[in-house]
């Protein structure tokens, strides 16, 4: 199992790359809103630093996960690219006449 954080970063990552891999390209892509579906775990410490946590199940786990309640979960992510206005683009710089 990984945390849901780590997933949104990788996610993050990802888009990341793929706008990087565009620079230059002709074909071009708004980046729209990003929807997420997982399978959960929540777990709950009661020891003194007590924090809740959730994890994403991979689906190559053990099977020891089966004796665990999950649930499913599914949000959407609007990306925003910091410093600009509109939607990330996966390519390079807007062209003249584009919109």
């Amino acid at each position: 199992m990984i945390e849901l954080s780590q997933v949104i970063g990788e996610l993050r990552r990802e888009l990341d790359l793929a706008m990087a891999a565009g620079v230059g390209e002709r074909m071009r892509f708004e980046l729209g809103p990003v929807e997420v579906e997982a399978s959960i775990t929540v777990e709950q410490t009661t020891d003194a630093g007590a924090k809740v946590r959730i994890w994403v199940v991979d689906v190559h786990g053990s099977g020891k996960l089966s004796e665990a309640s999950t649930h499913r979960i599914k949000f959407t992510l609007t990306p925003k690219l910091a410093g600009h206005a509109g939607p990330p683009e996966i390519s390079g710089d807007a062209v003249a006449g584009e919109r």
